[in-house]
């Protein structure tokens, strides 16, 4: 069990990529693993996963991997190819570390990883972040051990004998945020009485959520003060107001001190970032993506509504008018979002690392 030290050393395999979603709770696990001692690996393709592991200094290793269509198209022919390929580097990547566990995030690159385990004879861990499971994790779920989840209604689409609540894993460093730092970054005075709004759309950004945001401003900073990270592909890039309005287009080392300073955050419903808004105690309004998704969000979004931690907002009949009333509505009711947030105590950190060291 984590102790801080004192488990048995083994060899963990991490997977999961496409998106920072299927990451970043990777990484809030290494920094719980290393301290028992454990030998760690990571196996992912050359996207996102590449480019946040590096700076974790664990070992990555790269595999071809294809997407899985719930379509038709000629590209499921050739991804089928990378799919085997990718299984067979995963086999002698497991087979040459002599890996004991891998544990899985989802994601598309990490059906290839599971697979050549299961061939193995390596235990199997696999995580489902959304409150539905997704296409990859149905497929890694039957060759899984355990199963864990974050949404408590997940376990009615789980195998009974697999399935384990833990929550998703939170970065710890984002609890060390530095105010002053924060106010620093944005360029805001810390006199200043208006509240701050963090606005954001995920790592791509999200342009309605940017445009309704434009149209908006000039009747929210009359009250607000406002971040806003626009995506790394925006455009056009949105002017900053001094004191008053502060835009990026990503914010990574950073992030922890601007959510310091975060009075309640304007954003998606991916799991992965909302479960990091309730750690915190950020109030949310959340504005979950509905068209060309698969529901995800918008389950996620009507869960934390259901248990009080947030509001929410249909992109479909979003307009300037109705997002400043809803900001204006959210702030009302921070207070209250905030006492049923505080219910929340359980570390899925700890509960993922006490099952990977287990035997």
């Amino acid at each position: 069990m984590y102790n801080g030290g004192n488990s048995k050393r083994k060899r963990v395999c991490l997977t999961g990529g496409g998106t920072a979603g299927h990451v970043m709770p990777n990484v809030a696990l290494i920094p719980y693993l290393q301290k028992e001692g454990v030998d760690l690996y990571y196996i992912g393709s050359s996207g996102i996963e590449k480019e946040i592991i590096a700076g974790t200094g664990i070992k990555f290793r790269k595999i071809l991997s294809g997407k899985l269509r719930r379509y038709f198209s000629i590209h499921n022919f050739i991804d089928g190819f990378k799919v085997i390929i990718g299984c067979i580097q995963s086999f002698f990547i497991l087979l040459f570390h002599r890996v004991d566990v891998v544990f899985s995030k989802g994601g598309f690159v990490s059906v290839p990883v599971c697979v050549a385990a299961k061939v193995l004879g390596i235990r199997i861990i696999t995580h489902e972040a959304d409150l539905s499971v997704g296409l990859a994790n149905r497929i890694i779920a039957r060759l899984a051990d355990k199963i864990c989840y974050s949404f408590e209604d997940t376990k009615k689409y789980l195998p009974q004998s697999k399935a384990v609540f833990t929550g998703i894993p939170v970065r710890d460093e984002l609890f060390s945020g530095n105010k002053e730092v924060g106010f620093s970054f944005c360029g805001f005075d810390p006199m200043d009485q208006r509240k701050i709004i963090l606005v954001m759309g995920g790592s791509l950004g999200a342009v309605r959520i940017n445009n309704v945001l434009s149209e908006s401003l000039e009747e929210l900073l009359k009250s607000f003060r406002i971040i806003h990270i626009t995506g790394k592909h925006s455009n056009p890039n949105p002017i900053p107001i001094p004191g008053s309005y502060a835009p990026f287009q990503y914010i990574s080392a950073e992030l922890k001190d601007v959510f310091s300073i975060t009075d309640f955050v304007v954003a998606r419903a991916g799991a992965n970032s909302i479960f990091e808004y309730l750690a915190l105690k950020i109030p949310m309004l959340l504005i979950p993506l509905k068209i060309g998704s698969r529901g995800d969000q918008l389950q996620n979004a009507n869960y934390f509504k259901k248990k009080g931690y947030a509001h929410v907002l249909d992109e479909t009949e979003m307009n300037s008018k109705l997002f400043v009333e809803e900001v204006m509505h959210l702030e009302k009711h921070c207070d209250e979002i905030k006492a049923n947030m505080n219910e929340i105590s359980q570390n899925a950190s700890i509960l993922i690392t006490n099952l990977l060291l287990s035997e």
